[in-house]
């Protein structure tokens, strides 16, 4: 996304991470307000101090960021959270359905593609509608490690692309 930014389109305020990342370097890097709230210690929080961070921002893109969003948060961003899955939703999604382990099911299920779908966020995990997707073909010789990062290039695409038409509308 940093890498990305169209400052005519979308700019970074602030990245926020649950847990340690390369992401919050990155932004750092480029003159982006990096902030670490780790799940761990925040907990029940951890939403509270996301919200205190986040008050003038037009829109919330969760991206590599694993905890479940707290339902309170989501009603008062409706509309306005975003989230990027490694899979074409609504397959592969919900509760356990992250990472590798997305990866790891397509390949267990001979699947023929995958892909990566932006979506908006709602109580339902994975569950909120598809903004927009793109497809990656599964090969025979394809691991979950491989597929996975096949997909990560695409998903480096996709969500750039998506805050830009979501941008314009």
């Amino acid at each position: 996304m940093i890498d990305s930014q169209d400052n005519d389109y979308y700019k970074i305020d602030i990245v926020i991470a649950d847990r340690d990342c390369g992401g919050l370097n990155i932004a750092e890097n480029a003159g982006i307000k990096a902030l670490l709230l780790d799940r761990k210690i925040y907990k029940k929080d951890l939403f509270k101090k996301i919200d205190e961070e986040i008050s003038n921002i037009d829109l919330v893109v969760l991206a590599g960021f694993l905890s479940i969003v707290d339902s309170d948060f989501i009603k008062k961003w409706e509309g306005k959270i975003i989230n990027i899955h490694p899979s074409l939703l609504p397959k592969y999604g919900g509760k356990g359905m992250y990472g590798i382990h997305v990866h790891e099911a397509v390949i267990a299920n001979d699947e023929k593609e995958s892909g990566c779908t932006v979506h908006y966020v709602t109580d339902t995990i994975d569950g909120g509608d598809i903004i927009m997707q793109a497809k990656v073909p599964v090969k025979e010789d394809d691991t979950a490690d491989i597929l996975q990062k096949r997909i990560l290039v695409e998903e480096h695409k996709l969500l750039p692309a998506t805050v830009k038409k979501l941008s314009k509308i």
